[in-house]
């Protein structure tokens, strides 16, 4: 019933930029957290970001604080991770998610979130 649609990956050299996005579908995407992971070959799955359902709170990775920002438009149902500064060890698959109903703060956790999309690549070349 839920489904989440990224978009905006690709390759790029150390030093661009891309700005991913994710659309999701339903009628109750203002209620929720939402958030960006990535998995890079033969990694784990990490947490980048993430925004409170109003946008007035975010948390971001140590490694990419100052270079990424995250943020939503509720009334398009669209969630954006502007990528600035690209390194080489950026380069992963990445993912929204939403977070479990009721959560009100941006949370680090992926088992914090229970719908996902099928990610999309972003590859920085140096």
């Amino acid at each position: 019933q839920v489904q989440l649609v990224e978009s905006g990956g690709g390759l790029v050299q150390a030093g661009g930029s891309l700005r991913l996005s994710c659309a999701a579908s339903g009628r109750t995407f203002s209620t929720y957290v939402m958030g960006w992971f990535r998995r890079a070959p033969g990694k784990e799955r990490e947490f980048v970001a993430a925004i409170s359902w109003n946008g007035g709170s975010t948390e971001y990775a140590d490694s990419v604080k100052g270079r990424f920002t995250i943020s939503r438009d509720n009334a398009k149902n669209t969630v954006y991770l502007q990528m600035n500064g690209l390194k080489p060890e950026d380069t992963a698959v990445y993912s929204c998610a939403r977070s479990i109903l009721g959560t009100i703060r941006p949370d680090t956790r992926d088992s914090r979130y229970d719908f996902w999309g099928q990610g999309t690549q972003v590859t920085v070349s140096s």
